[in-house]
């Protein structure tokens, strides 16, 4: 009790803070925390059984025979197109989020002899499940392609060494003497879970609460709304975007910290070499990315999706 009285002491002295001041606050919370798991973690590398269970499993799983290398330009363009369209949705949706009074609704056009009125949404959600959809569509192409090439092997567990491997690899992380592993060839296996988490959990997830929450999600469907209660997909939702959020975050920061040159030149230029070519292709698409997502406002979004529907404001 007194140790709860206490931490709550020492968030509210915490609040009263400027933002500054808490900013590094926090800051220096975090490099204390890394510190100590740094230090923890090399430690831990430094007893006999550990060393031994690092030779057993250096961090990576063997992969299938006949499982592809490399990147073709299919899973380039995907890679890349999944990129754009998640900072799309992530903005978007942060949009509709924090967005008190819209300044433009979108109403789709009414289909057949249905006499239930289309129901208006804002433009800001309109946006976003335009770029869900897109996403999704996006998805299910990398998923006939993956399984149809071979390439699912790099990102599916195949053995169950993959566990022990893993979490090799991840104190090999923590002590900062990272996997050395070719992504060219194989992922290191934690890498593996990761994607395989991203793809086949945290992406079905994400779109099966937004199905839910969207305008797609059929409202006569009484017993599907009651199984499925709309409340449970909003605590899905938004939690597994900040989950894509984090991992994008990790994801860029680990290119760029474990050969950036070698790591953009295989998954943008599709060769396993050093040179510039990679990095400026990733630097276009960057570019691109941003310059969407700042040019996605009304005075732009209003002519387009007045092509699928009416437009008004209000």
């Amino acid at each position: 009790m007194a140790q709860q009285e206490s931490r709550q002491g020492v968030l509210a002295r915490l609040n009263g803070l400027p933002l500054w001041q808490r900013a590094i606050a926090w800051l220096i919370a975090a490099i204390v925390v890394v510190a100590v798991v740094v230090l923890a973690a090399k430690g831990l590398r430094s007893l006999t059984p550990v060393k031994n269970f690092l030779t057993d499993y250096p961090g990576h799983s063997t992969l299938p025979d006949g499982t592809p290398e490399g990147f073709p330009a299919w899973l380039r363009w995907q890679h890349y197109l999944n990129f754009f369209f998640l900072v799309l949705i992530v903005r978007s949706g942060l949009r509709v989020r924090t967005t008190q009074r819209p300044t433009a609704f979108w109403t789709p056009k009414k289909r057949g002899r249905s006499k239930t009125p289309p129901k208006k949404i804002s433009l800001d959600l309109w946006f976003h499940q335009s770029i869900d959809i897109l996403w999704l569509v996006n998805g299910l192409v990398f998923a006939v392609l993956l399984f149809s090439t071979g390439q699912w092997a790099r990102i599916v567990p195949t053995s169950w060494d993959v566990f022990p491997n893993a979490l090799s690899a991840a104190l090999q992380y923590a002590s900062l003497d990272w996997p050395l592993e070719n992504g060219w060839v194989n992922y290191n296996a934690l890498q593996l879970l990761m994607y395989f988490l991203t793809v086949f959990i945290a992406a079905p997830l994400a779109a099966i609460s937004g199905w839910r929450m969207s305008g797609l999600f059929p409202s006569k469907a009484k017993r599907l709304a009651k199984a499925y209660p709309i409340e449970w997909a909003r605590a899905i939702h938004f939690p597994v975007m900040l989950y894509f959020v984090g991992f994008v975050i990790v994801h860029v920061v680990l290119v760029f910290a474990t050969g950036a040159l070698y790591n953009l030149n295989h998954m943008f230029a599709g060769t396993d070499t050093g040179g510039w070519a990679g990095f400026w292709i990733f630097v276009v698409g960057l570019a691109v990315a941003i310059g969407v997502m700042e040019a996605a406002r009304p005075v732009v979004l209003r002519p387009i999706a007045s092509l699928m529907g009416k437009v008004s404001r209000n």
